[in-house]
């Protein structure tokens, strides 16, 4: 049957350009593709998207909004482009908007413990600065080098000191979004304590971009601890010893700002990436810190570990072996990922039931003969089991999908949540019946149909 197109390509394209007066449109089939396909999804051409465009100012953001309603067309928000849950990839005949060269720190508070930023702020850019007037900026992602604030706030980013700190949910304040209708709206503000309203700011925060566009971000600063930080390394017989006394230690009152676990197969495949040795002592690694210790505190941690079992805790308070041990962690993932085809999952637990699922992971793998590394923010329940395959295996094995459909029914029945920071994407849209309940799910879909009505914003993400 033929279709009678109202617009051709040239003529959508031309009124795009029009409304972007500050930022730029792509349309080149290699940006396109840059843009619209992440290692996870499909190199087929008839996925591009239809343009690509750097926004440098709201009035940016608005235009684009203006020729999708008219056109009809999806938008998908990308900031760094940094999603692991395929949540920001162009999809076929869509605009792909870009917020990372909307980058400037409009303002840093030291007074009011806030900045004001623009999305593309990359979230370790903002720490830095901070800590140039004595404060800081808490939630750490693996991706804090590369990640921007709107992107950890699209997502609710987590992080190594969400044990202490929270997750990035807990450190905004305030927001400015605009909608699919155009307007540019204002939530919360520059107080700490909020209560008029509806707390629309949280609900724009781990939203993927299919509420509104993120255009400026309040977020919380803290003061620089006085003391010295401390931070160490000790060893367990297995991940199960290292959870049970991650949870002693949770509840102990030291208040520690990390506690990241490795399995032996993560740490063989760090030692080999770093030239280190830490394999040697087999089990599963702790890495911990603490901001402003005192003997105490220190002598408690070491007491805790040893009760389960630990061996070789070594602490320092030296800043270069510090910041080795905080690379050691971030650089895992490229460790583990060197040379395979991988997925990594995102999972987080009640505190008490930690142990239990690295035990249930451990079986699976044994199961399903998968080779799986194990690694988390421990301290706040959130575990990252990585399946591998071989390379030369071009399609994902049947035995990877069935244990990961293991894992997420049993993070479900033991209390947990399948996404405790990477989002939900495309990934897992189809789970939200399951993890949330028919009701819940139902009403998720009538606060996008709200917010929403046209259905353009990042479609088939988050909810599905």
């Amino acid at each position: 049957m033929t279709v009678f197109s109202a617009f051709s390509h040239d003529q959508i394209i031309e009124f795009l350009k029009a409304q972007v007066s500050d930022g730029d449109v792509f349309t080149d089939v290699d940006t396109l593709k840059k843009q619209s396909f992440s290692s996870k999804m499909t190199s087929d051409d008839s996925g591009l998207a239809l343009a690509y465009i750097e926004a440098k100012s709201t009035q940016d953001i608005q235009g684009v909004m203006r020729a999708a309603r008219k056109f009809h067309i999806s938008v998908i928000p990308q900031d760094q482009y940094t999603s692991t849950v395929v949540g920001a990839d162009g999809l076929a005949g869509s605009f792909v908007l870009s917020t990372k060269q909307m980058n400037h720190i409009k303002e840093i508070s030291k007074a009011d413990s806030l900045a004001v930023v623009e999305p593309g702020v990359i979230n370790g850019d903002l720490d830095k600065a901070a800590r140039e007037q004595g404060m800081f900026y808490a939630p750490d992602p693996g991706s804090k080098p590369i990640s921007g604030i709107g992107g950890n706030v699209a997502t609710n980013a987590g992080g190594m000191s969400t044990v202490k700190y929270g997750a990035t949910k807990d450190n905004v304040l305030g927001l400015k979004v605009v909608l699919a209708d155009g307007r540019e709206i204002k939530v919360g503000g520059r107080t700490l304590k909020q209560a008029f309203g509806y707390n629309l700011t949280q609900l724009f925060v781990g939203s993927e971009g299919t509420l509104g566009i993120i255009t400026e971000i309040i977020v919380k600063l803290m003061p620089i601890p006085i003391g010295q930080p401390t931070m160490g390394i000790a060893f367990f017989e297995n991940m199960t010893k290292l959870a049970q006394a991650v949870a002693e230690i949770r509840i102990s009152g030291v208040y520690p700002t990390m506690l990241e676990a490795l399995d032996n197969a993560t740490i063989e495949a760090l030692d080999q990436y770093e030239g280190t040795h830490y394999s040697d002592n087999s089990g599963a690694m702790l890495i911990f810190k603490v901001d402003n210790s005192v003997p105490e505190v220190v002598d408690k941690l070491k007491e805790l570990m040893a009760k389960y079992g630990a061996v070789n805790a070594t602490v320092t308070t030296d800043p270069k072996k510090q910041a080795d041990l905080e690379k050691l962690r971030r650089d895992m993932l490229p460790a583990v990922f060197a040379g395979q085809n991988h997925i990594m999952e995102d999972m987080a637990m009640p505190l008490s039931k930690l142990a239990p699922m690295m035990d249930y992971i451990h079986d699976i793998g044994e199961q399903k003969h998968l080779k799986i590394y194990v690694a988390g923010h421990a301290g706040d329940g959130n575990v990252h089991p990585t399946i591998v395959w071989p390379k030369e295996e071009t399609e994902t094995p049947q035995a990877v999908v069935e244990a990961l459909q293991l894992m997420f029914h049993k993070t479900l029945e033991l209390g947990g949540t399948i996404s405790g920071e990477h989002a939900v994407g495309t990934l897992k849209n189809q789970w939200n019946n399951e993890e949330l309940g028919e009701d819940v799910d139902q009403i998720q879909h009538q606060i996008k149909a709200l917010f929403d009505p046209m259905g353009l914003l990042n479609p088939k993400r988050k909810i599905n």
